[in-house]
């Protein structure tokens, strides 16, 4: 007598009981316990596409029973709400179905390798499926050439893609006719169906009415009723694999990426190549040498089989924490940081000593910082984040560095209101553009921008120079307010002017009416340098400054008027090339091209 066969949910969902019924591998007498049916049915009500996958599979068998290809029928008792919430977890319902199997002497087909495993010894023959990578393609795969960054679908609508790079692309029509609502949920079904057997792509979100997919390098977001208000299918490949140097990025942004800055945070808009920058660098942590974990949701990020990624939507951010500390990572990439468990995260691994890079959408460099306001102490946060690199239209367009100091805010005057300030600056320029400080009960953050001195406090600072020239001829004035100003005189100079019990000050101030602050005079960037003579050829790409064989492997300062720009160091052959792709680049280019005074120190 031939034994019946029982299947348990796995090769359900995989479809393959119609293939081995169809290929006369399975013949007489085939068992669905009710358990299954039942698990189907509540994947299928919580919007997951398998549920829905296992009953079209059920269906079809229907179709073969009433054609007498096979024998169908139910068995077993239907689970209650505990064995089916358990089914994962607890193994409820797989216990269910090899008790079925063992009562009623039938061979198991099964498709998860634990469940054939246990079933075996029961003592219960199995017919174990290996699911195999497909061959074909996915229809959506069709819409994609080598200029298309994404693809989005939707029911009743033609097929867009976007095509370009990001930060300049194009909204273009990928077919000719309208999809309709059938058609793309057939689509989303490929997609989960081939994901469940291809190793190489994860189904990392199933909730109700939304999916998200990783297949190969595509990720694929799914979205249907009652989350949208219809089918839609969205679809992104990245278009090119970047490595550090293909940024050309100035060498002292490079330096701080490479060594220097342990906290990074890589900001931008969406689209704007955030997520490519971060797979370069983790590719550059590689190859320098370090072991580099990251943590990803989905995991999107393509990289070398070195690098194990890591998925939130999977495990727990406790779970995530023990694994990257018990392993022991050198760098650590967050792609992406987006709400407050995610900055816990984050936050923790960096006080741990780790050093990480994360990445997170904001409109601005400054937006970038401010969404760690109100999640840790003002103070924390440059123990969390030193460097904010923003990336624009693919390249990184603004570097921020984060530093703690004690001072007066910018715009106070008193010296009794100093506090703890967060400083803002531009790395490249050192220019001073935020300050953060608590003021009351709140955590401001303060634009810093260039004062211009008005005519009455240049004529001031006139004056007031004048006075002190009788102590030093270098002498400088700073008028900060209509009451205070700093006066800037050699460090030798500060004791006698200062004079005894501070009376011989006290008296100037009284005789001026304003109140002085006495500080040294800082010795200014290029004293003692000479002027070197060059010539400037601007092209699409930058600048380049001909210095001359004398200059070959020499640092430079480079000043557009008096302003100190950048120190660059001349090659083998006495040329500095600037890229105009960075900010320094940039107003270089500007600044030749509007004939401002620019000079070379070296």
């Amino acid at each position: 007598m031939t034994k019946p066969y029982i299947t348990d949910t796995s090769v359900v969902i995989e479809k393959q009981v119609t293939k081995l019924v169809k290929k006369k591998e399975i013949k007489g007498t085939l068992l669905i316990p009710k358990a299954v049916i039942a698990e189907l049915e509540n994947q299928a009500n919580k919007g997951q596409e398998t549920g829905l996958i296992g009953l079209e599979e059920l269906q079809f068998l229907q179709k073969l029973a009433k054609e007498d290809a096979i024998k169908l029928e139910f068995v077993g008792d239907r689970p209650n709400i505990f064995q089916i919430k358990n089914a994962k977890t607890g193994g409820e319902i797989d216990a269910l179905i090899i008790s079925l199997a063992y009562d009623n002497d039938a061979i198991l087909i099964t498709a998860d390798k634990v469940q054939a495993e246990s079933a075996k010894a029961f003592g219960l023959e199995v017919n174990f499926i290996e699911t195999k990578q497909p061959k074909e393609k996915l229809e959506i795969e069709s819409f994609f050439d080598e200029q298309t960054m994404s693809i989005h679908i939707k029911e009743d609508c033609l097929v867009l893609g976007k095509k370009g790079k990001p930060g300049d692309w194009n909204l273009v029509q990928a077919n000719k006719e309208i999809l309709p609502a059938q058609k793309v949920q057939n689509m989303a079904k490929e997609v989960v169906e081939k994901s469940r057997i291809d190793p190489k792509a994860f189904i990392e979100i199933s909730r109700e009415g939304s999916t998200v997919v990783q297949y190969k390098n595509y990720r694929i977001v799914i979205t249907k009723p009652p989350v949208s208000d219809g089918w839609e299918i969205t679809v992104v490949k990245p278009l090119k694999r970047l490595n550090i140097e293909d940024y050309k990025l100035p060498e002292q942004i490079s330096e701080r990426i490479k060594g220097k800055a342990r906290g990074v945070i890589i900001a931008g808009e969406t689209g704007s190549g955030k997520s490519t920058l971060a797979q370069a660098v983790a590719e550059f942590y590689m190859n320098d040498g370090n072991v580099v974990k990251t943590v990803e949701s989905p995991r999107d990020l393509q990289l070398p089989d070195q690098i194990t990624q890591y998925s939130k939507n999977f495990t727990s951010s406790e779970e995530i924490h023990d694994i990257l500390f018990l392993s022991r990572p050198d760098n650590i990439i967050f792609d992406e940081v987006r709400d407050t468990p995610d900055f816990k995260l984050y936050t923790d691994l960096r006080l741990a000593g780790s050093n990480c890079l994360g990445v997170l959408h904001s409109a601005s460099p400054i937006d970038a910082i401010q969404r760690f306001i109100g999640r840790m102490d003002l103070g924390m946060i440059p123990s969390v984040l030193d460097t904010i690199l923003f990336v624009e239209k693919g390249n990184i367009s603004k570097v921020l560095s984060l530093q703690m100091v004690v001072k007066v805010p910018t715009g106070m005057t008193e010296a009794d209101l100093a506090r703890p300030v967060v400083v803002v600056t531009d790395y490249l320029t050192k220019k001073l553009e935020y300050e953060l400080y608590s003021y009351g009960e709140e955590t401001v953050v303060i634009p810093v921008k260039a004062q211009t001195s008005t005519p009455s406090q240049k004529l001031a600072a006139s004056a007031i120079q004048n006075r002190f020239r009788k102590y030093s001829d270098e002498a400088e004035v700073d008028v900060i307010s209509g009451n205070k100003c700093i006066v800037y005189v050699p460090e030798n100079m500060i004791a006698r002017i200062i004079g005894k019990e501070g009376k011989t000050i006290e008296t100037i101030e009284k005789e001026l009416g304003i109140n002085i602050d006495i500080q040294e005079l800082k010795p200014k960037q290029g004293k003692g340098k000479n002027e070197v003579q060059f010539e400037s050829k601007l092209s699409k790409s930058g600048v380049k400054l001909f210095l001359g064989a004398k200059m070959q492997n020499k640092d430079v300062d480079i000043y557009i008027g008096d302003d100190f720009l950048l120190t660059a160091k001349a090659g083998k052959t006495g040329v500095i090339k600037v890229h105009k792709g960075n900010k320094i680049g940039k107003i270089l280019m500007d600044a030749l091209q509007m004939g401002e005074r620019v000079r070379l120190e070296g």
